[in-house]
Protein backbone atom coordinates (compact mmCIF):
# COMPACT_ATOMS: atom_id res chain seq x y z
CA UNK A 1 0.00 0.00 0.00
CA UNK A 2 1.81 3.82 -1.40
CA UNK A 3 1.74 6.27 1.50
CA UNK A 4 -0.05 9.70 1.30
CA UNK A 5 1.93 11.39 -1.35
CA UNK A 6 3.21 13.95 1.77
CA UNK A 7 5.44 11.48 2.70
CA UNK A 8 7.51 11.64 -0.95
CA UNK A 9 6.68 15.20 -1.59
CA UNK A 10 9.91 17.55 -0.71
CA UNK A 11 8.83 20.83 -2.35
CA UNK A 12 6.07 21.53 -4.54
CA UNK A 13 7.94 23.04 -7.96
CA UNK A 14 4.90 24.14 -10.00
CA UNK A 15 1.62 24.80 -8.68
CA UNK A 16 -1.60 24.45 -9.85
CA UNK A 17 -2.91 28.26 -10.76
CA UNK A 18 0.76 28.33 -12.28
CA UNK A 19 0.29 25.35 -13.98
CA UNK A 20 -2.93 26.12 -15.67
CA UNK A 21 -1.71 29.75 -16.86
CA UNK A 22 1.08 28.27 -18.62
CA UNK A 23 -1.38 25.36 -20.54
CA UNK A 24 -3.29 28.02 -21.36
CA UNK A 25 -0.72 30.13 -22.74
CA UNK A 26 0.11 27.24 -24.78
CA UNK A 27 -3.40 26.36 -26.31
CA UNK A 28 -3.21 29.80 -27.77
CA UNK A 29 0.12 29.89 -29.40
CA UNK A 30 -0.74 26.51 -30.59
CA UNK A 31 -3.97 27.88 -31.63
CA UNK A 32 -2.13 30.87 -33.20
CA UNK A 33 0.04 28.25 -35.05
CA UNK A 34 -2.06 25.91 -36.43
CA UNK A 35 -4.90 28.60 -37.36
CA UNK A 36 -4.74 27.88 -40.55
CA UNK A 37 -4.10 23.89 -40.85
CA UNK A 38 -6.72 21.78 -41.55
CA UNK A 39 -7.34 18.69 -38.82
CA UNK A 40 -4.58 18.92 -36.26
CA UNK A 41 -3.84 15.66 -34.94
CA UNK A 42 -2.67 15.57 -30.93
CA UNK A 43 -1.17 12.56 -30.28
CA UNK A 44 -0.79 12.01 -26.41
CA UNK A 45 2.03 9.99 -25.08
CA UNK A 46 0.53 7.80 -22.45
CA UNK A 47 0.16 7.29 -19.83
CA UNK A 48 1.85 10.39 -18.34
CA UNK A 49 0.62 13.21 -20.82
CA UNK A 50 -3.39 12.08 -20.59
CA UNK A 51 -3.60 15.35 -17.97
CA UNK A 52 -1.69 17.72 -19.73
CA UNK A 53 -3.65 16.52 -23.01
CA UNK A 54 -7.01 17.28 -21.56
CA UNK A 55 -6.12 20.68 -20.31
CA UNK A 56 -4.40 21.17 -23.06
CA UNK A 57 -7.25 20.69 -25.46
CA UNK A 58 -9.32 22.91 -23.68
CA UNK A 59 -7.58 26.01 -24.70
CA UNK A 60 -7.22 25.02 -28.28
CA UNK A 61 -10.01 27.29 -30.60
CA UNK A 62 -8.60 25.40 -33.99
CA UNK A 63 -10.49 22.21 -35.04
CA UNK A 64 -8.03 18.85 -33.71
CA UNK A 65 -8.35 15.37 -33.23
CA UNK A 66 -6.90 13.26 -30.56
CA UNK A 67 -5.18 9.89 -30.56
CA UNK A 68 -2.72 8.20 -28.15
CA UNK A 69 0.11 6.19 -27.61
CA UNK A 70 1.89 3.72 -24.93
CA UNK A 71 5.69 3.41 -25.06
CA UNK A 72 8.48 1.99 -22.51
CA UNK A 73 11.84 2.53 -21.89
CA UNK A 74 11.71 2.14 -18.76
CA UNK A 75 13.28 -0.97 -16.75
CA UNK A 76 11.90 -2.72 -13.54
CA UNK A 77 12.99 0.27 -11.35
CA UNK A 78 10.75 3.17 -12.28
CA UNK A 79 13.78 5.82 -12.52
CA UNK A 80 15.62 3.91 -14.50
CA UNK A 81 15.43 4.03 -18.29
CA UNK A 82 16.61 1.07 -19.91
CA UNK A 83 17.65 2.64 -23.10
CA UNK A 84 15.23 0.32 -25.35
CA UNK A 85 12.14 2.01 -26.75
CA UNK A 86 9.16 0.11 -27.68
CA UNK A 87 5.83 0.53 -28.62
CA UNK A 88 3.30 -0.51 -26.58
CA UNK A 89 -0.35 0.59 -28.03
CA UNK A 90 -0.21 2.27 -31.51
CA UNK A 91 -2.06 4.92 -33.29
CA UNK A 92 -5.81 4.00 -34.48
CA UNK A 93 -5.56 6.76 -36.47
CA UNK A 94 -3.94 7.09 -40.43
CA UNK A 95 -1.73 9.68 -40.28
CA UNK A 96 -0.24 10.06 -43.75
CA UNK A 97 -0.70 14.07 -44.91
CA UNK A 98 -1.70 15.11 -41.49
CA UNK A 99 -0.20 18.05 -39.16
CA UNK A 100 0.54 15.84 -35.44
CA UNK A 101 1.30 17.43 -32.76
CA UNK A 102 3.00 14.96 -29.94
CA UNK A 103 1.96 16.06 -26.60
CA UNK A 104 4.15 14.24 -23.80
CA UNK A 105 4.19 15.06 -19.90
CA UNK A 106 8.26 15.19 -19.94
CA UNK A 107 11.14 14.83 -21.76
CA UNK A 108 14.06 14.00 -20.20
CA UNK A 109 17.05 12.06 -22.37
CA UNK A 110 15.34 12.64 -25.35
CA UNK A 111 15.50 8.91 -26.85
CA UNK A 112 11.88 8.25 -25.89
CA UNK A 113 10.39 11.18 -28.54
CA UNK A 114 13.67 10.19 -30.95
CA UNK A 115 12.57 7.23 -31.31
CA UNK A 116 8.23 8.11 -31.53
CA UNK A 117 9.35 10.64 -33.97
CA UNK A 118 11.41 8.42 -36.11
CA UNK A 119 8.34 5.55 -35.46
CA UNK A 120 5.55 8.61 -37.17
CA UNK A 121 8.03 9.82 -39.79
CA UNK A 122 8.04 6.57 -42.10
CA UNK A 123 3.99 6.84 -41.94
CA UNK A 124 4.42 10.50 -43.76
CA UNK A 125 2.74 13.08 -42.42
CA UNK A 126 2.76 16.82 -44.00
CA UNK A 127 4.33 17.82 -39.97
CA UNK A 128 5.64 16.60 -36.51
CA UNK A 129 5.95 19.63 -33.72
CA UNK A 130 6.20 18.01 -29.88
CA UNK A 131 5.15 19.57 -27.01
CA UNK A 132 6.17 18.62 -23.45
CA UNK A 133 4.66 20.32 -20.15
CA UNK A 134 8.29 19.80 -18.49
CA UNK A 135 11.92 19.59 -20.02
CA UNK A 136 15.02 18.50 -18.47
CA UNK A 137 17.38 19.67 -20.77
CA UNK A 138 20.90 18.86 -18.68
CA UNK A 139 19.39 15.44 -19.12
CA UNK A 140 19.26 15.53 -23.02
CA UNK A 141 21.43 12.36 -24.38
CA UNK A 142 20.70 13.35 -28.17
CA UNK A 143 19.49 16.35 -30.06
CA UNK A 144 15.52 17.11 -29.94
CA UNK A 145 14.48 19.96 -31.31
CA UNK A 146 11.12 20.61 -29.13
CA UNK A 147 8.83 23.10 -30.54
CA UNK A 148 6.23 24.13 -27.17
CA UNK A 149 7.54 23.66 -23.67
CA UNK A 150 5.78 24.56 -20.66
CA UNK A 151 8.52 24.53 -18.06
CA UNK A 152 12.26 24.17 -17.78
CA UNK A 153 12.95 21.95 -14.77
CA UNK A 154 16.06 21.36 -12.85
CA UNK A 155 17.30 17.70 -13.09
CA UNK A 156 15.40 16.37 -10.23
CA UNK A 157 12.57 13.60 -9.66
CA UNK A 158 9.49 15.12 -10.17
CA UNK A 159 5.68 13.29 -9.82
CA UNK A 160 2.13 14.54 -9.89
CA UNK A 161 0.18 15.96 -12.69
CA UNK A 162 -0.08 13.11 -14.78
CA UNK A 163 3.84 11.95 -13.71
CA UNK A 164 3.76 8.93 -11.21
CA UNK A 165 5.37 7.51 -8.59
CA UNK A 166 5.37 4.16 -9.22
CA UNK A 167 1.85 4.67 -11.11
CA UNK A 168 0.47 6.54 -8.40
CA UNK A 169 -0.61 10.34 -7.72
CA UNK A 170 -0.87 11.23 -11.46
CA UNK A 171 -4.36 12.82 -10.15
CA UNK A 172 -2.41 15.36 -7.97
CA UNK A 173 -3.31 18.84 -9.48
CA UNK A 174 0.74 20.38 -9.02
CA UNK A 175 4.28 18.80 -9.86
CA UNK A 176 6.12 17.95 -6.86
CA UNK A 177 9.35 17.31 -6.26
CA UNK A 178 10.18 13.55 -4.66
CA UNK A 179 12.01 13.85 -1.40
CA UNK A 180 15.31 12.38 -1.66
CA UNK A 181 15.51 8.39 -0.71
CA UNK A 182 11.82 8.63 0.12
CA UNK A 183 10.82 6.61 -2.68
CA UNK A 184 13.58 4.30 -2.32
CA UNK A 185 13.09 4.30 1.34
CA UNK A 186 8.85 3.49 0.82
CA UNK A 187 9.84 0.78 -2.08
CA UNK A 188 12.06 -1.34 0.36
CA UNK A 189 9.34 -1.29 3.25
Amino acid sequence: MPRPYEYYLEDILIDQPVLQMRIAELGQQISRDYAHTEGLLLICVLKGGILFLADLMRHLTIPHQIDFMAVSSYGAKARESSGAVRIEMDLSTDIAGRDLLIVEDIIDSGNTLTYIRRALEVRQPASIKICTLLSKSERREVDIHVDYIGFEIPNKFVFGYGLDLDEYYRNLPFVGIVRQGAFAEATND
